[in-house]
């Protein structure tokens, strides 16, 4: 591991873990998940000056050892994951080689990189060696433990999770507001109550991978562990945020956590190709903020964010993780901000196209709050009230709580 810019004597205040070898990650051309939005992503930070100075450390990593990988994966799907990076072996019954996750040159490398780099991350913030972590290329909440799925080859934000209980932590949050259901992270730990997966999503009655349900609470001896809110399709800023509010800081609060990881998935976003959300840049800034002072309030600041999905490469995932990383650095950015020139002139390049000019959407972000009142004729309400009454008593929190 190589690092730069921390010289304080104290922890930096952000960790960002990137390696060139994540831009490996790539399923290739016309696939929609493009190592390019990586790349625009730090690209874009640096340009917004957030990561010179003493209070932000780049970490690169090295990719995950198969001990490590096998924490979480089962040593055949390891294996058959170096099968199709060394030989291009095709293995549909492990996901390797479908439509989802074609198999490409140095797979095992690249993901393995990922997943090396959430791992890091949380455990710096857990040995107090930064107060936050960042892994843009991160939040690969799909992968199984047996099976690639749905664009995830390894599933780091759970091998972060389990580093996380095996350096002795006994609470771990996770929270996940990708457009689609976190399946992966939920299916590891579904019966092990250390861990409450919240997943804020598309409902799977219209969405990849259609799970996620509000009755999903838990496993036998971990009732309570899970909370889903399924949103319905076409939810924008209002009810989006206030679905957030409705739900995540009760249970987090209830949960306690001693660390919190979550995913930033961008393809909740109103311009995302494979979602039916309409959500803005300045509504997901705003939860980054949210979760940032809850991971402050909970766990002593300390805060594992992952990348996920977001598949407007050049609009909407490089705005939403540069507000990510200024938030996670204590350096927010100012909503009207301009990006840079020489971003701008690089995409214009690269793409032959005009991207936003400004880090905002333009929108106000008002939601009205959960106090306000619950309307049953409202879709975005029962989907709300649906989780409450299903995740709320199994936490032992009052299902008509403010």
């Amino acid at each position: 591991m190589t690092t730069q810019g921390s010289t304080t004597a104290g922890p930096p205040v952000l960790r960002l873990v990137w390696s060139e070898r994540m831009l490996g990650y790539d399923f290739g051309v016309g696939h929609p998940m493009s190592s390019d939005r990586l790349d625009l992503t730090v690209r874009l930070a640096r340009g917004l000056q957030l990561l010179g100075g003493d209070d932000v450390q780049v970490a690169d990593v090295e990719p995950a050892s198969d001990a490590l990988l096998q924490t979480v994966h089962e040593p055949e799907y390891v294996a058959a994951v170096h099968a199709a990076s060394d030989h291009g072996t095709v293995n549909e019954s492990r996901g390797l080689g479908t439509r989802d996750d074609p198999v490409f040159a140095r797979m095992h490398e690249a993901a393995a990189t990922v997943a090396a780099g959430s791992v890091d991350g949380a455990l710096a913030v857990w040995r107090g060696e930064a107060v936050h972590a960042v892994n843009v290329a991160g939040g690969l909440h799909h992968a199984m433990p047996g099976a690639a799925s749905g664009f995830c080859v390894y599933n780091d934000a759970a091998l972060a999770i389990r580093a996380l209980l095996d350096a002795g932590a006994q609470k771990v949050a996770y929270v996940d507001i990708d457009a689609h259901h976190g399946d992966g992270v939920q299916a590891v730990f579904w019966d092990d109550p250390r861990v409450l997966t919240v997943s804020l999503h598309e409902t799977g009655h219209a969405l990849f991978p259609g799970t996620g349900h509000p009755r999903e609470t838990g496993g036998p001896h971990a009732e309570g562990s899970a909370v889903n809110v399924a949103l319905p399709s076409r939810t924008a800023d209002a009810g989006w945020l206030r679905a957030f509010e409705a739900v995540v800081p009760a249970v987090l609060r209830e949960f306690a956590p001693q660390v919190l990881v979550t995913q930033h998935g961008a393809d909740a976003h109103q311009f995302d190709p494979l979602t039916s959300l309409r959500v803005s840049v300045d509504a997901q800034r705003l939860v980054a903020e949210r979760l940032h002072d809850l991971a402050h309030e909970l766990a002593a600041g300390r805060w594992l964010a992952l990348g996920g999905g977001g598949y407007a490469v050049w609009d909407v995932v490089p705005r939403v993780w540069a507000h990510l990383i200024g938030v996670a650095a204590h350096r927010p950015v100012e909503p009207t901000t301009l990006l840079p020139a020489d971003w701008v002139d690089l995409v214009r390049t690269r793409y032959g196209r005009d991207p936003q000019h400004l880090m905002t959407d333009g929108h106000d972000c008002w939601f009205r709050p959960w106090a306000a009142g619950y309307d049953p004729a409202d879709d975005l309400d029962r989907a709300v009230r649906a989780t409450r009454a299903a995740a709320f008593p199994a936490m032992g929190l009052d299902v008509d709580l403010d």
